[in-house]
């Protein structure tokens, strides 16, 4: 049997949404904490070998290793157009080289399990075949959504396909859907940024959104959308879809509906803030930006208000959006729309978990898995002392020290 520890940092955010707890004893066993205790309650003593060791970490923030519920890992964050087009046309052993950079990123800022969102050629899958490890170096546990399911002549072929010749979306699924960790459907078009609240048609009528989400049940996998609009969104909620991705302009009653049916969002507001700053040289595609990140943070607003399940995803990969990086920024976001910082880490942690179907992490409670990050100072210095990590905890183990 493994000999138990504790770690006692200075303060804990467990993940749950609860306030920061302030010096307590976290029980370790093996892979798993069995106890979070307040520090008065055992004697620490390292010199006694008779009792458990205890790792001490005044002035330092215990917290649950984060999650991007939304990134694309063959692609980077550069908005050189060259480079973007390169990525899209590029073999499969460099595009390998450039998901594992991208996971190490991930790693780097404590993003520790990610959802990929697709590419259109399958190579996150054909990696999570032959090169995926995540008990190695990077650590990071991912789901794949191979290549995202789009309608003919609509937007969708940067990360995915058409239906197969000759049959309904649903069989499409039913047939090869198998092979993904989840199923990916686009039932919208981009967010513009030229028109400031353009909507586009769903790419999927109700009946065939409806048979889709049922055939993805019948093998076993939850259903992620792309969609942004009141229509496609509507549409995507109705038929019984696990999350919806942006949400750009799909308005209040669609939030409510979320919250009632437990719908997860993945806002990705940062992809405006993004470009709004790299489209500073065409001044109306940076304003239009700016005009929809506004717009999204007053969606993230109403949906704390109304208790939709909020997920932290950043689209990373997409102009000017670092993999690893970019958690930090969609969490200030968050928070500038009025989420706390306590909040805020349960959308980067356990809400996370939840969509990506992980119960052993994403929460720092009794019987999960011994999975943390310690940043130095307090609550109030995150996310930006997510910049300086002192030491990453999986399963128990230290796998990084600074």
């Amino acid at each position: 049997m493994t000999v138990p520890y504790f770690v006692s940092p200075e303060w804990l955010i467990d993940g749950t949404g609860a306030a920061p707890k302030k010096k307590v004893l976290i029980g370790i066993q093996g892979s798993t904490i069995f106890s979070i205790t307040d520090c008065t309650e055992i004697e620490k003593s390292n010199q006694d070998r008779s009792r458990p060791s205890v790792l001490d970490l005044p002035g330092f923030t215990v917290l649950p290793c984060l999650i991007d519920s939304h990134v694309h890992l063959t692609m980077s964050g550069t908005d050189d157009p060259e480079i973007r087009e390169q990525q899209t046309v590029s073999g499969y052993a460099e595009t390998r080289e450039q998901i594992q950079h991208h996971l190490q990123e991930h790693f780097r800022y404590g993003v520790l399990a990610v959802r990929d969102g697709g590419d259109k050629n399958g190579y996150t899958l054909r990696y999570r075949d032959t090169a995926y490890n995540p008990l190695r170096f990077p650590y990071v546990q991912a789901m794949f959504a191979g290549k995202a399911w789009h309608q003919s002549g609509r937007y969708g072929s940067l990360i995915g396909r058409v239906p197969l010749k000759g049959r309904t979306i649903a069989e499409s699924v039913a047939l090869e859907g198998g092979s993904s960790d989840l199923v990916k459907v686009v039932n919208s078009g981009l967010n513009s940024l030229r028109e400031f609240g353009k909507q586009t048609p769903p790419q999927f009528h109700l009946r065939e959104f409806e048979t889709l989400v049922h055939a993805a049940r019948q093998i076993g996998k939850r259903v992620m959308v792309h969609a942004n609009g009141v229509v496609p969104v509507s549409i995507s909620v109705d038929a019984g879809c696990n999350s919806i991705e942006h949400g750009f302009f799909m308005g209040r009653e669609n939030l409510k509906k979320m919250a009632e049916k437990k719908v997860i969002w993945v806002p990705t507001a940062v992809t405006m803030k993004a470009y709004s700053q790299v489209m500073k040289s065409e001044p109306m595609l940076s304003e239009v930006s700016q005009r929809n990140l506004d717009h999204q943070l007053e969606q993230i607003q109403m949906a704390r208000k109304y208790g939709v399940r909020t997920a932290i995803g950043t689209d990373a990969g997409s102009p000017g959006v670092d993999h690893g990086k970019a958690v930090i920024q969609e969490m200030k976001l968050f928070m500038e729309a009025g989420y706390s910082l306590e909040e805020t880490v349960m959308c980067a942690t356990s809400v996370g978990a939840e969509l990506l179907g992980f119960t052993k992490i994403g929460r720092l409670t009794q019987g999960m898995n011994a999975c943390f990050l310690v940043v130095p100072g307090p609550p109030s210095e995150l996310p930006d002392s997510l910049e300086f990590i002192e030491k990453i905890c999986i399963s128990g183990s230290m796998v990084y020290e600074k």
